[in-house]
């Protein structure tokens, strides 16, 4: 039971991030999303008890986001676009206040939790790195995988984002101001 609500409250919450993340003007807005999706996406490994893929996800493909997101903040003035206009926000409070409950919950319940087995019990004989890369290659080559193809449409939508505005060469630009001020 506590499973289905898990991966329902993730599958609902990683579309909504990745729908943002395609449909927001604001590259501030999209980056963010894509972060957050990148993370709502482990939960799916920490739920199939796939810890070091979680955290392999967290770390590599989050990390990759986010170095996406620092070179969208040095080479786009984004900030000007940006009003906040929060109309209820009680209500942006409560939302986030369920979520964050739903996050610990979803994080707390199978350690809490009695009657949880290993499905992929370790083999005999063989090493860690030997084991995760049976069960990588195995059970879990698919959602491995799917990760490394959002990857890969993440890095094509920033070079597709760096090249939009790339139109005029900004070394000219900065030599047309050092001209103005008189500076050689």
């Amino acid at each position: 039971m506590f499973e289905a609500m898990a991966f329902y409250f993730f599958s609902a919450v990683t579309i909504v991030m990745f729908w943002i993340t395609v449909t927001s003007k604001n590259a501030l807005y999209s980056m963010s999303a894509l972060a957050a999706g990148m993370i709502m996406i482990s939960g799916f490994f920490f739920l199939l008890d796939a810890d070091f893929l979680g955290v392999v996800q967290i770390i590599v493909y989050t990390g990759a986001v986010m170095a996406l997101y620092a070179f969208g903040m040095m080479f786009f003035d984004t900030t000007r676009e940006v009003k906040e206009n929060i109309r209820a926000p009680k209500l942006v409070f409560l939302l986030s206040g369920m979520t964050a409950l739903l996050l610990v919950i979803a994080f707390v319940a199978p350690i809490v939790g009695d009657h949880i087995e290993a499905l992929y019990p370790m083999v005999e004989g063989v090493e860690n790195p030997q084991a995760v890369g049976i069960v990588l290659f195995t059970k879990y080559l698919v959602p491995f995988e799917v990760a490394a193809v959002m990857l890969l449409v993440a890095m094509i939508a920033g070079i597709i984002l760096a090249g939009k505005k790339m139109d005029e060469s900004l070394t000219l630009k900065i030599d047309d101001e050092f001209q103005e001020k008189g500076v050689q």
